[in-house]
This record gives structure tokens, C-alpha cells and sequence, in this order.
């Protein structure tokens, strides 16, 4: 099987760019590999004595899988459709992180703000 196959034919706009190549696909697929073993590793060895550092490694590692999971196989960049695909999946990206941020931050100050009910009122209900 040659390599030409898994490029795609030129489009309606005349653009012969692939979808990638064998070997595009196997760095892709290492790369995801090795960026989950990591911090699986970093949990169940306890390499890290704090678990602050080793939750920030882990979240870091998780952003490069993500970058690497996009471009690897999703093959998304500035050149494929003129670079709306690209443009629609960061609009996406930041709609989510909005969203769980958002989340976060109400039921973190719900959850601060709630008032505390003393254990006399509890008490005096039985």
C-alpha cells in the first residue's frame, strides 16, 4: 500500500492537502502514549512528594496531549479551509472553558456563602 493513498484528493477549492501519513499517525500515537503513561506513572509511583506539583504536571501534560491529539489527528491548522477550522475549534474551546469556569466559580461562592445553620436550631427541631 503506498503512501498516496491516505493523502486526499484536491478538494473543490483545488487544495491537495492530505489528512496525513503513516508516519504523521505513529508520532501522533507515541506521543499519546507516552503523555498518558507519564502521569500515570508520576500517580502510581508517588515520584512526587507533593500533590499540587504532581497535579500541575499533570494538568500541563494533559494541555500537550490535547495540542497533540488536534494536530496529529484531527489535523487541524491555519492552512486547512483557510483556517476556519481552527478558528470554530478555539470559538469551541473558549465557549467550554467559560462554561466549567463559570461552573466552578458559582458553586464555589454558593458553597462559601451558604449560611452555616448552628447545631441549636438542629437541636431544638428533634
Amino acid at each position: 500500500m503506498s503512501t498516496h493513498s491516505l493523502h486526499a484528493a484536491p478538494g473543490p477549492q483545488g487544495s491537495a492537502r492530505g489528512h496525513g501519513s503513516r508516519r504523521g499517525y505513529r508520532i501522533g500515537a507515541v506521543l499519546s502514549i507516552i503523555l498518558t503513561v507519564v502521569p500515570f506513572w508520576l500517580v502510581m509511583s508517588g515520584a512526587l512528594p507533593d500533590p499540587a506539583v504532581t497535579a500541575a504536571i499533570i494538568f500541563a501534560l494533559a494541555l500537550v496531549q490535547i495540542v497533540v491529539h488536534v494536530v496529529s489527528f484531527l489535523h487541524l491548522d491555519t492552512q486547512s479551509e483557510g483556517g476556519w477550522t481552527l478558528l470554530a475549534f478555539l470559538f469551541t474551546a473558549v465557549i467550554v472553558v467559560l462554561t466549567i469556569g463559570g461552573s466552578v466559580w458559582v458553586m464555589y461562592h454558593l458553597n462559601a456563602n451558604m449560611m452555616p445553620m448552628p447545631d441549636s436550631a438542629t437541636s431544638t427541631m428533634r
